[in-house]
């Protein structure tokens, strides 16, 4: 029997590695890679990564007006430097995010977004390898809209905690999106008391909800599952489009040679009766009905914070290298 790892690339699952380690990428081949604040400055204080830093520390100090400007260009480019890396092992594309601090800032998104490709694009990466990865706040969605549609820049909306995010998200023509299913769980798990199986689990309900949906529907956004807590929550979603997975979880899946069912069927969606919605023209609907999703408000309050105070921490770390 094949490992589960290879029957979820047989069924159809595209298989992203979610990690900004080269070497762990590299030993399970996966299509594609996402990272993000929190994965960089994980990586970034090992030191098989410092040459990294130097090539963007020494990029920083070419470019900005002021020491802020500086280490803000310093950042950029060690995104770039991990995506360019990552590049080099995956066949596919990689994600790169946008400073969590513009979640809420439309035109910002939009020109932080086109500076990370054009620093791609100078260092001879096009950006149809790359995804650029915006919070899925109204603003979010709003420039990932205009990223698709008016520059032919491929965006991951992240941070999907709730159906309207991912209807919106499919409405503005995003490439891909990641609703992620670790975090549902922590925030039911935290606010019942109680356990959940992954048949059960509410991030994973979420998800195939979103993917039934989408099916039901013919929208071609990618549906790529994130943030998985167990084994038993990817199992649960094979035969989503994509899902990215972390390096421990990619290892268990590995191992196992249990037999994996496909769970998600496309044309069976589209059996289904499920209402349509629609948002992009309708921000006062869209935020009513978020607002009601009391735990996706939260988990995209929280997701926003932790990659902002993750990006902050990075550019102290290299404030303190720069020698500011």
């Amino acid at each position: 029997m094949t490992s589960q790892l290879d029957q979820l690339k047989k069924i159809g699952t595209t298989v992203v590695c979610d990690s900004g380690d080269f070497a762990t990428i590299d030993k399970y081949k996966p299509q594609d890679a996402t990272t993000n604040p929190s994965l960089i400055l994980a990586a970034s204080k090992k030191e098989e990564y410092a040459k990294l830093m130097d090539v963007a520390i020494e990029y920083g100090k070419q470019h900005g007006k002021d020491v802020e400007e500086k280490v803000d260009a310093t950042l950029d480019r060690l995104l770039v430097e991990f995506g360019k890396e990552i590049l080099k092992i995956v066949p596919g594309k990689v994600s790169t995010e946008v400073d969590a601090r513009f979640s809420f800032d439309y035109q910002a998104s939009i020109d932080k977004a086109l500076h990370i490709i054009d620093i791609y694009k100078a260092e001879g990466i096009d950006k149809s390898r790359v995804l650029i990865k915006l919070a899925s706040t109204w603003e979010g969605i709003k420039a990932a809209h205009t990223l698709q549609s008016e520059h032919g820049v491929n965006c991951n909306l992240t941070l999907m905690f709730s159906l309207p995010q991912a209807i919106a998200a499919a409405e503005a023509g995003a490439y891909l999106i990641s609703p992620f299913v670790g975090r549902i769980l922590d925030w039911y798990k935290a606010s019942t008391k109680k356990d959940y199986s992954p048949e059960e689990d509410p991030g994973v309900k979420s998800v195939q909800a979103i993917f039934n949906y989408y099916k039901k529907y013919d929208y071609k956004t990618i549906v790529m599952g994130a943030s998985f807590r167990n084994k038993g929550e990817i199992t649960e979603l094979a035969g989503c489009d994509y899902l990215t997975i972390s390096p421990n979880l990619l290892e268990e899946l590995y191992n196992s040679k249990d037999d994996l069912p496909q769970k998600l069927i496309a044309s069976d969606a589209q059996k289904l009766d499920i209402p349509r919605k629609s948002y992009i023209s309708n921000e006062g609907l869209f935020r009513f009905d978020f607002n009601e999703e009391t735990m996706a408000v939260e988990k995209l309050r929280e997701g926003i914070s932790k990659f902002a105070a993750d990006a902050i921490t990075l550019k102290d770390i290299l404030r303190k290298k720069m020698g500011y």
